[in-house]
């Protein structure tokens, strides 16, 4: 697994990293220690099926290094939770997929 070298836009509020075919990006939004994973957007998945999943671990590990919880409000990320246990305990206590 390649490690990708994603940037955090605070001012767009999303995790982006360039791609052959473009951006992909995570959008979110921030709140009360709290970041809310609203949009996974990767364009022309096809062509590296692990890609996304990289994608959103590597996401995840900036976000542990923050010590912020997340809430899961994208499908894919909620899908990606329930795939891999070893990220439930990112999420705030109470809430559960």
């Amino acid at each position: 697994m390649t490690s990708l070298t994603i940037y955090d836009n605070t001012f767009l509020r999303q995790f982006e990293v360039e791609v052959d075919q473009g951006l992909a990006k995570i959008e979110y939004a921030l709140q009360d220690r709290k970041i809310f994973l609203t949009k996974l957007v990767v364009p022309n998945s096809d062509s590296n099926p692990d890609f996304e999943e990289t994608f959103i671990r590597e996401v995840f590990e900036i976000i542990k290094e923050k010590n912020i919880r997340i809430m899961p409000t994208s499908p894919q990320i909620r899908q990606f939770i329930k795939k891999h246990k070893e990220f439930k305990d990112l999420l705030p206590i109470g809430i559960r997929l």
